[in-house]
């Protein structure tokens, strides 16, 4: 028996090799949006930090960056 199962209404049967393929590239498909995003917030932080190092204040850093 294979690890992974599927549950559709009532019936639990064992994935085919099809699914398991599509949960394992969705799996990749999410961490590399997750990876991204971590990114982006990164890069915003640091360029918060930048300006904020420049004098800006926190309402013209919010008008610079459309927050």
């Amino acid at each position: 028996m294979n690890e992974y199962m599927i549950q559709i209404g009532d019936e639990v049967r064992e994935m085919t090799s099809a699914e398991i393929a599509a949960l394992e590239q969705a799996r990749a498909d999410n961490a590399k949006i997750d990876e991204a995003h971590e990114l982006l917030v990164a890069a915003k932080t640091s360029a918060c930090v930048k300006l904020k190092a420049l004098g800006l204040t926190d309402d013209e850093i919010n008008a610079l960056l459309g927050a």
